[in-house]
This record gives C-alpha cells, sequence and structure tokens, in this order.
C-alpha cells in the first residue's frame, strides 16, 4: 500500500478542503439537492470546520482527502473522487483508531457505499436517525467499532 503523510489542517486549508468536500459529495450523495449541497457547505465553513480536528493528506500541496475528528468520533471523512480506491480512505480510519482512540462514526444511510466501507473496517450500526445534525430528512446511521 502506498504511504501517505498526514497533516494537520488548518483555517488557511478551509478553501481547498471545502472544495474537496463539494466533489466528493457530488460524487457520492446523490440524494442531496443543489439548495442541500449549498446550505450544507455554507454551514461546514462557517461552523463545522471550527468544531473538530481536522487532518489531511496532500500530494503535490493537493489536498486528496481530510478526516475531522471530535472525541471518540469521526465527524468528516471526504476523499476526493479522483482518489477515491487508493486507501486514503482506509488510511485515516486506521489513524484515527490508533491515534485517537475513534470508535465512532455517524453515516448518512443513503450514501450506501459509505456504510459499506465503514462495515468493511468493523464498524456496526448501532443506532439510526430519521433526521440529520442540520434537521434535514436525511437519515444517519451511527455505527461503532466492533
Amino acid at each position: 500500500m502506498k504511504e501517505f503523510t498526514m497533516t494537520k489542517a488548518c483555517s488557511e486549508d478551509y478553501t481547498k478542503l471545502i472544495q474537496v468536500w463539494e466533489a466528493s459529495v457530488r460524487a457520492t450523495h446523490h440524494f442531496l439537492n443543489e439548495a442541500d449541497i449549498l446550505s450544507y457547505k455554507k454551514l461546514i465553513l462557517q461552523k463545522y470546520f471550527d468544531q473538530v480536528n481536522l487532518y489531511c493528506i496532500k500530494e503535490h500541496h493537493a489536498i486528496q482527502g481530510f478526516l475531522g475528528l471530535s472525541g471518540d468520533t469521526i465527524q468528516m471523512l471526504f476523499i476526493h473522487p479522483d482518489q477515491r480506491g487508493k486507501g486514503i480512505g482506509k488510511r485515516f480510519v486506521e489513524f484515527a483508531i490508533a491515534e485517537n482512540n475513534v470508535n465512532k462514526v455517524d453515516v448518512n444511510e443513503q450514501n450506501e457505499q459509505a456504510v459499506g466501507f465503514y462495515k468493511h473496517l468493523g464498524f456496526v450500526i448501532t443506532e439510526r436517525f430519521e433526521n440529520d445534525d442540520a434537521g434535514k430528512p436525511y437519515p444517519v446511521l451511527a455505527m461503532e467499532l466492533k
């Protein structure tokens, strides 16, 4: 497996992080409409990035993906669509578990690829919520590492 260099992200990275977020969401969150994407984008930039510990993997100064952690939970994990399938997501989760004692993640139920990814890494569904954190009708699955 390719070795990835992970660095702590800072506010100067937010513009590039949100570009990765948007590209990733457009590739995987087909259940969201344009208004939702723009609404979440604003929330993430204005609020959510500052509430998590952010890490990113860069190659040639371009951010390939990023991870946001809070306590024992993965709050964000987004990989640029061009970089999916290269082990970046797995590397982020391994780092979160080994270095930060993470054992939980919340995933949009309709993002079946993400649900499958976490199941493959040993997470199991423990709870289901009808609405996401923004109160929108997108069910969220709480998952924990077995």
